[in-house]
């Protein structure tokens, strides 16, 4: 196992979509392993390093909140706008009073939780990438607020508060202490790159607010 770390992040609103539906937008129960890792990664993040979710801390009380959003029914394509910046002739617009729709999002408020986390060297590292050179980086760039883009907790326009518990430190008491076992049913673990881009899912069970995460990338299930 790489070097650890704990990283407390919170925010007013959440939404952790679950991908089996398809009209509205529902959220998880908690922040999924793959939005926690896009949170580090947010910090922190080299071809040398693979960031590992190992336990998930629920902090505040699960509680949900439903609105109506304005969205559009489909985005520009990557491929027109690359066109456009080589020069060559692209429509690169987006009438939004045409493509847009209201959707119902059922979503999470006053949200609040704790990512354990490691990173691994992976085949990319170079001789002057070294563990201990990335846990060092990551725990400046965390004491100081820095990122390399805005944390969010599952939409862009839910942004995270984080803060790093250093060793030692007295970490937030969770709502859910000294409760028993939650099943909080099958989630969305993350995507595996190096398979086609194939979802994985595991099966998530709070036990006393604590989520133990298995790494699915080395064959777990």
């Amino acid at each position: 196992m790489g070097y650890g770390i704990k990283l407390h992040v919170w925010g007013d609103y959440a939404c952790f979509t679950r991908p089996e539906m398809k009209a509205e937008r529902v959220s998880y129960d908690v922040i999924t392993p793959s939005a926690a890792r896009g949170i580090l990664e947010s910090l922190h993040w080299k071809p040398a390093i693979r960031w590992v979710v190992d336990r998930i801390h629920v902090l505040n009380e699960i509680k949900f909140e439903s609105i109506r959003r304005n969205e559009t029914e489909s985005k520009l394509s990557a491929a027109i706008v690359k066109s456009a910046m080589n020069g060559k002739t692209s429509n690169v617009r987006q009438n939004v009073m045409e493509e847009r729709q209201q959707r119902m999002t059922l979503m999470l408020k006053q949200v609040g939780y704790i990512i354990e986390a490691h990173f691994e060297m992976t085949s990319k590292s170079g001789a002057m990438d070294t563990p201990q050179k990335h846990y060092n980086i990551f725990l400046r760039r965390a004491r100081l607020g820095q990122v390399f883009q805005q944390p969010y907790l599952g939409c862009r326009e839910f942004p995270a508060n984080f803060q790093l518990i250093e060793n030692g430190q007295a970490m937030p008491i969770t709502y859910y202490a000294g409760t028993g076992e939650r099943d909080l049913q099958w989630m969305l673990w993350d995507l595996d790159y190096e398979a086609s881009m194939e979802a994985k899912f595991f099966r998530a069970v709070m036990n006393a607010g604590i989520i133990d995460v298995p790494d699915l990338s080395k064959g777990g299930k």
